[in-house]
Parts: C-alpha cells; sequence; structure tokens
C-alpha cells in the first residue's frame, strides 16, 4: 500500500484551523515568559481494533481532525494493495475507540480515503477514491452513515482529494474528474445542512487548462459557504501552474492563476500543497515551484496570502534558498488561526557530506505573523535525530497564533522514525520521537500523515509504522 507522504499531508493539512479551534491573539515576543503551556505526548498506540480488520494487508491513516480537545476523528485504509478498504476511529474525551469499516458503497472494488474534517465532535465528513470514483461519507452524531459517489453533470468524478467541513454539515470538498474527452479538470462540492449538492467544475478552470490535466488539491472553509481552493493546472506547453478560487457566501468564484507565480516558476513545474482560511477572504497557501540555476532546476518553496479576498504576490519563503543548497525545497503544511498569523512547514536539501553523492533532507518551519512571514529555520533539534539525511514535516496544525505542532519523520542511522514538534509563543521547541514508536516500529518504518490541534498543548496524530511481519499497521497518539 503506497504510504501517505507529500501530497497526503497536503490534502489534509488546512483543516488545522478550521476543525480545530481558533482563536485570536499575537505572537508574544521571543523570549518572553510563556503565556500558554505546552502538552506533553503520551504513548503511540496501535489504532484499536485495526489488527483485527487487517487480516491479510497494509493499514495506514490517511487524515486526522480533532473537533475539541480530546474528541478527534482519523480515517485510514486497510487491506491489500488492491482491494483496500476504509475504516474509521473516534477519540473521546481523550481515549482512542476501536476502528470501524466505513464507506461500504456497493459495487465499488476498493475504498481509500484521504481526508477527514470534522465541524464538531461526532459531527465529521470524510472523502476519497473508490473504484467507481469519488466518494464522501458523513458522521452524524456518531454514527457513520452511508457512503455515495460524487457525481457532476457528466458521471462520478475520478477522485475526491480534500475536504474541510466549518460546522456540522457544511463543508467542501474538491478533487478532480475525468470529462468527456478523458482530460481531468477541477471540480467543487457543497455539503449545506448535511445535504451534499453536486459536484461543479470550478469557474473559469477551463479557459486556464489548455493542457488537459487541473486538480484541486486543498480546501480550506473559515465559515459556511466561505471557502478557498487550491490546486493545480496543465498549459499547453506541458508546464504545471497553480491556481485559487473562491467562494463568498456559497458561490463559487473564477479561479485565477497565483498572482506572481509565473516570475518564480521558470522551470514549469509548480504545486500548491495546503490552503488554510482563517476567516473568510483571510486565508494562505504554501507549495513548491521549480526554478533555474546554474544551468540547473531546483524546486523552491513558496507562499501566497489573501487578504481581505484579494490573492497577493507569490513569494519564496524567506530563508529557503539560503538552506536549501542541496536540491528541492517544498512546503507540504499550512496553517492559519488568524488573519495573517500562521505556520508552514515542509523539506529542503542540504549540500552532500564529504564522500557523498546524493543531496540529504532536512525539516524546516517558517512562521507569519501580523502578516509578514519570517525567515525559515531548521527544525529545533532534528539534525541530533536524522541521521540518515531524509526528514520532512507532513502536518502542521495551530490552534492560536504562535502556538502550533508539526509532525513528520526521519531517517535514523539504520531506519525511519516519527516526530513531533511543537511551536509556544512562537517559539520552536525541539523535535523529539514520538514516545512509544520505537517499540511499535520493529519493520524499521514510521511517519506521521496528519496531525490536528483543538486547541495549545491538545492534538493528535495519525500515521503508520512497518511491523514485525513486514505489514504497514496504524498509529495514533495524542497530546494534552
Amino acid at each position: 500500500m503506497k504510504l501517505a507522504l507529500v501530497a497526503a499531508a497536503a490534502v489534509c493539512s488546512a483543516l488545522g484551523a478550521t476543525s480545530g479551534a481558533a482563536v485570536a491573539g499575537t505572537h508574544a515576543a521571543a523570549g518572553a515568559h510563556s503565556a500558554v503551556s505546552s502538552g506533553t505526548w503520551h504513548t503511540a498506540q496501535k489504532v484499536p481494533g485495526l489488527a483485527a480488520l487487517n487480516k491479510n494487508g497494509d493499514a495506514d491513516i490517511a487524515s486526522v481532525s480533532c473537533a475539541s480537545p480530546g474528541s478527534c476523528t482519523t480515517v485510514g485504509s486497510y487491506g491489500d494493495d488492491s482491494d483496500p478498504r476504509a475504516f474509521a476511529a473516534t477519540e473521546t474525551n481523550g481515549a482512542w475507540g476501536r476502528a470501524k469499516r466505513i464507506a461500504n458503497l456497493p459495487r465499488s472494488t476498493f475504498q481509500d480515503p484521504v481526508s477527514v474534517s470534522c465541524g464538531s465532535p461526532g459531527n465529521c465528513s470524510a472523502g476519497g477514491n473508490a473504484g467507481p470514483g469519488g466518494f464522501l461519507v458523513d458522521e452524524v452524531n456518531g454514527t457513520w452513515g452511508a457512503a455515495h459517489l460524487v457525481t457532476l453533470k457528466r458521471g462520478p468524478s475520478d477522485e475526491v482529494r480534500s475536504v474541510s467541513c466549518a460546522s456540522a454539515g457544511n463543508c467542501s470538498a474538491g478533487g478532480d474528474y475525468a470529462n468527456s474527452s478523458l482530460t481531468a479538470t477541477a471540480y467543487v462540492v457543497d455539503e449545506v445542512n448535511g445535504t451534499w449538492g453536486t459536484a461543479q467544475e470550478i469557474p473559469g478552470i477551463a479557459a486556464l487548462d489548455q493542457g488537459g490535466f487541473a486538480t484541486v488539491l486543498s480546501v480550506s472553509c473559515a465559515s459556511a459557504g466561505n471557502c478557498s481552493a487550491g490546486g493545480e493546472y496543465e498549459l499547453a506547453s506541458g508546464a504545471r501552474q497553480v491556481f485559487v478560487a473562491d467562494e463568498v457566501n456559497g458561490v463559487w468564484g473564477t479561479a485565477q492563476e497565483v498572482p506572481g507565480i509565473a516570475a518564480l516558476n521558470k522551470g514549469g513545474l509548480a504545486h500548491i500543497l495546503s490552503v488554510s482560511c482563517a476567516s473568510p477572504g483571510n486565508c494562505s497557501a504554501g507549495g513548491q515551484y521549480r526554478s533555474r540555476r546554474h544551468g540547473r532546476n531546483f524546486l523552491q518553496a513558496f507562499v501566497v496570502d489573501e487578504v481581505n479576498g484579494v490573492w497577493g504576490t507569490a513569494q519564496e519563503v524567506p530563508g529557503t534558498a539560503a538552506l536549501n543548497k542541496g536540491n528541492d525545497a517544498t512546503v507540504s503544511s499550512v496553517s492559519c488561526t488568524s488573519a495573517g498569523n500562521c505556520s508552514a512547514g515542509g523539506s529542503y536539501g542540504v549540500t552532500p557530506a564529504t564522500g557523498r553523492s546524493d543531496a540529504t533532507i532536512q525539516a524546516f518551519v517558517a512562521s507569519e505573523v501580523n502578516g509578514v512571514w519570517g525567515k525559515a529555520e531548521t527544525v529545533p533539534g532534528i539534525a541530533a535525530l536524522n541521521k540518515g539525511g531524509g526528514a520532512e514535516i507532513s502536518s502542521v496544525s495551530c490552534a492560536s497564533p504562535g502556538n502550533c505542532s508539526a509532525g513528520g519523520d526521519y531517517a535514523g542511522s539504520r531506519n525511519s522514525q516519527a516526530f513531533v514538534v511543537g511551536e509556544t509563543d512562537g517559539v520552536w521547541g525541539k523535535a523529539e520521537t514520538v514516545p512509544g514508536i520505537k517499540v511499535l516500529n520493529k519493520g524499521g518504518i514510521a511517519e506521521i500523515s496528519s496531525l490536528s490541534c483543538a486547541s495549545p498543548g491538545n492534538c493528535s496524530v495519525g500515521g503508520q509504522y512497518l511491523d514485525t511481519s513486514g505489514r504497514f499497521q496504524g498509529f495514533v497518539v495524542s497530546e494534552s
């Protein structure tokens, strides 16, 4: 089963602000006494009941969403690569319940969820991919209902890539579908008061998409009917470019190329991997673009902000060019809690050590305060863990300005492990290996797929590890 790496993280990272409790405030000055106490990460555990479901295959966690402290939901899949099944597990009052199969679609060959968002405890929506097309399924008052295929006028969609819920029963989702000419284009679909409508092609995307491929990769809703979506499309030349589109009072506006990205994206490959909206019309997005330097192509990390409904100019994340000596850089996750106050995480290339021909990868974080992005910094403490030269942040979630958590994976000397790191009052602490993950991770591969925080110091994480039989299993771990 394919592990949930950057792409999986991307579709769920925007949920940190909308599915958790977004609390307004400002960053404390660096070095000031912390007014917010960070939480303590408990011991990682196998998802209860998942082993009983997962008899003959691999299992992974795709997405986690927390509606309030100690009340979270995770979705993922289990089974053989050719026939995965969807499951969900719910945390109530800090205790994780048993995994249960969901999304039992008739005539479906598989179900593979990629995103979940909870509007309130026990009221969530999940979306993903099934044999006939994309599917959506709702949890109402703690009970999962029947899944249904996302339909467009031309038939079922191909994929659901992102779901975001502003409140219980008021959500939006996005992805892509194959049209009559067998090319793919981007769509969005809204749920209003518990009823999903018919999906629609994003207005204006056809005019941008001259190469025949467009998709929504991330959706974030700040309030019911007020959302933003980000994704990519193909130019006639085959180059990839990025777009954003806004929904205002339930009506989706015209997709637009991200302002300024064409000037950056000289290498013709750009992706938006995460969108997060703190309030209607005040969002941030991040991803990567290809620049050309000294005759070589490099991927660089970018962010772009929307202020009062107007998207500004994309910019390279300050400081990443200085860090990115080895190869590529990307923003994999962005989370915003108030207008102009966000955090982002990702990875960058490191100059190879003496005697090595390959670049190593390191994890970074960057914070925006009052609308100004600060310099990216290497995650404190990660260098001491990342002896094998492969670290990345896959998910960031902020509960209030300057109070965030992030998670990802790093390469130890002999295996890969999952790590978490917290920001308190604008200062990032030291990365730590997820407590207990080494006991589970006998096969030597562990990673975090998704992280969600409901309030400062109250977060949950989901990921996967390799057991002694060589199969991937799902784990969860909570902070309180």
